[in-house]
């Protein structure tokens, strides 16, 4: 019965709806949707579509560091990590290289990771100037507000580059690794298109930074637009779920556990367990192949229909919080909550680290020293990185940090004194001078450069234990390379009081990467996920006396219509299982007309009346392309199915009349 309730969409193509005014925000009401529905369809065409890949290949492009793993999907129980790289960290076990690229001056890619930071320590300082090194750049996808293709980053020079391209020559690196790795096991050139990707990101960004990624993907030449399947985004903390279900109890500390676990009493000390876990990592570190249960964990086991556990991913950048709950007997998963966290990550100690730096010797010494010696100031944070994580609970001695020797000579020609003059005069105590060269950093102080950073991650866990949907959590999984501080453990196993057990598996850096895998080998296996936000289009209604605002009221041959209304497509964290799709039918305003426009809006409310509502923003596009579909009837309708319940939101049509598929597209990059 459309005539009782149309629904019109405003025409605009004209990009009309940016103006909030009534009468201009009224085009040609042309675009109608007809059946606003929720139909689930069991995604039957995802089984049955399947490319039958060879291998799963998942990068875990990480704020500070990032590796690759892979599969092959006839032994989907060996997972094997890549290869190890060259150079290392003292201090430092993992097999994952540091997030850092390095470009020639003139822009070209030069090196990633270990061998970017080595070369670029080792050029000369008039140099290493002409030279852009990025490190610890992946949070600007987080915290840049209008990011677009054309958001730039800045290296440590303070030159200007693509972030686009930087991403790019990244994901680049890495395929050229994984590939030349698999055609050295196969003996021969190993095709790409044989490769399922999966990239992870953390489930807490939003659309257009996991739409920057795939982006990054088709310019790194890892997939084309033709086959956009062939690439999979994976969110962190799912991927580490995913694993998580898999663990034997060899394979992870329990800190919930009050007995003695692997010969030590947790009140001992925090961090035995993990010193012991590295070491049992390390020990195992020759095979590079790990083995994953076929049949559910043992720590599974203990876990039945309905039961809840929450998986914290605390990386370098963000700290990410999922709540899952197990569906048996498959062992599916299903949200509760949506992901929630922020940007909580270790970096934020280096900050606090970089602070006090500024107090000691003054803001604007820091500022000058890090553009004109860029290099040594790399090297003073991979000093502090290697203290950073020496930092314990109940540690008595003092922790050393080098200062490169550029340091303090630049210091003394910047002020015309000492570095160790500016320690006695600053009156920061509790840092010394040794006579060694290095700042002497008692434990305390150690500790107070962690407290903002765990007491925002305690603040957000403890909200999050306060919500309904999180009550009966049996397991809380710690994960991500930030999850091995024993500071950070203690503090979650004093929040917690012992409701529910805190698991860290032995190889917690390499958690993700390992569930990326899996996931990319089995994406149907989390069944239910819930929206972040809220998402609708703007469209017009008949107007209802009463109950819509006299000001939004246009009249139209002689029709009352209320225009800005929101017709809502999905609710802030509504549930939407996997394969769920909703229905909206358009008409194009003109027969003539080659593409249909239509203006998606957000909002983190849960429920929203007007496009013109408070914290309610234009947010992308869905382009409907209906050229070469022109059709005999009078009006043609143009069916659209928007997926929700996957890691990132798709939109395919049809031409109802011809029942041809109408090429459609979401866009978020380009506000």
């Amino acid at each position: 019965m459309m005539t009782e309730k149309e629904l019109v969409i405003e025409d605009i193509i004209t990009d009309a709806m940016a103006t909030p005014s009534p009468a201009k925000s009224m085009g040609d009401p042309g675009i109608t949707p007809l059946s606003p529905t929720h139909i689930l369809n069991d995604s039957e065409e995802n089984e049955t579509t399947r490319h039958p890949y060879v291998v799963v290949v998942a990068i875990d492009f990480g704020t500070t560091s990032s590796g690759y793993a892979y599969a092959f999907t006839k032994e989907p129980e060996c997972i094997h990590t890549m290869r190890r790289w060259e150079g290392g960290d003292p201090g430092v076990s993992n097999q994952k290289t540091p997030t850092t690229i390095l470009l020639t001056p003139d822009k070209k890619f030069h090196s990633f990771g270990y061998a970017a930071r080595d070369f670029y320590h080792d050029l000369d300082p008039t140099e290493s100037k002409q030279w852009l090194y990025l490190e610890k750049f992946k949070m600007n996808l987080h915290t840049t507000a209008n990011l677009s293709i054309d958001t730039d980053l800045h290296a440590a020079n303070g030159k200007k580059v693509k972030a686009l391209d930087i991403f790019a020559y990244a994901l680049a690196f890495f395929k050229e690794q994984a590939l030349k790795e698999l055609s050295d096991q196969a003996g021969s050139d190993f095709d790409n298109a044989d490769v399922r990707w999966v990239i992870t990101v953390p489930a807490i960004w939003k659309m257009p930074a996991k739409q920057f990624m795939r982006e990054a993907s088709y310019k790194a030449g890892l997939v084309s637009r033709d086959n956009p399947d062939q690439l999979i985004i994976a969110l962190e903390p799912e991927a580490a779920s995913i694993y998580c279900r898999k663990l034997r109890l060899h394979q992870m500390v329990d800190l919930g556990n009050k007995t003695a676990f692997n010969g030590y009493s947790p009140t001992e000390n925090v961090g035995m367990g993990m010193t012991q876990a590295k070491e049992h990592v390390r020990r195992n570190r020759q095979s590079r192949t790990f083995l994953v249960e076929n049949v559910i964990g043992e720590l599974w086991s203990e876990l039945t229909e309905g039961d809840r556990y929450v998986v914290v991913d605390c990386g370098g950048g963000t700290v990410d919080l999922t709540v899952h709950q197990i569906r048996m007997p498959e062992g599916h998963l299903k949200e509760l909550y949506k992901a929630s966290g922020g940007p909580y990550g270790s970096l934020g100690i280096d900050y606090e680290f970089e602070k006090l730096l500024c107090k000691i010797f003054g803001q604007d010494f820091i500022d000058q020293f890090k553009i004109k010696r860029p290099a040594a100031w790399v090297d003073l944070m991979i000093a502090f990185e290697s203290r950073k994580r020496a930092a314990t609970p109940d540690r008595s001695n003092p922790l050393n940090i080098n200062l490169p020797f550029s340091f303090i000579d630049y210091y003394k020609k910047f002020r015309g004194h000492s570095v160790e003059h500016a320690l006695r005069k600053s009156n920061v105590d509790f840092v010394k001078w040794s006579s060694q060269g290095m700042l002497r950093m008692n434990p305390d102080a150690m500790n107070a450069l962690f407290k903002p950073t765990i007491d925002h991650i305690i603040q957000h866990l403890t909200e999050l234990f306060d919500k309904p949907e999180v009550t009966d959590i049996k397991f809380l999984f710690l994960v991500g390379g930030f999850a091995e501080s024993p500071l950070l453990q203690q503090v979650v196993q004093k929040m917690l009081q012992g409701r529910s057990r805190i698991i860290i598996p032995h190889d917690v850096g390499l958690t993700i990467l390992k569930g990326a895998v899996l996931f990319g080998l089995d994406p149907s296996v989390i069944k239910v996920r819930r929206s972040p936000l809220t998402y609708g289009v703007g469209v017009l209604n008949r107007f209802v006396e009463g109950k819509h605002p006299p000001e939004k009221m246009i009249v139209k041959d002689s029709t009352r219509w209320c225009t800005d209304v929101f017709d809502t497509f999905i609710s802030a964290d509504q549930s939407v299982a996997l394969g769920e799709t909703v229905k909206r039918s358009y008409t194009p305003a003109k027969p003539s007309q080659q593409v249909i426009v239509i203006h998606v809006y957000c909002s983190e409310k849960e429920s929203v009346s007007f496009i013109t509502d408070p914290g309610v923003r234009k947010c992308g596009t869905l382009k409907l392309d209906v050229s070469g579909t022109e059709s005999p009837a009078a009006r043609r309708e143009i069916q659209t199915l928007m997926q929700f319940g996957d890691t990132e939101i798709r939109a395919m049509a049809v031409d109802v009349a011809t029942s041809r598929s109408v090429k459609a597209s979401i866009d978020f990059l380009s506000q």
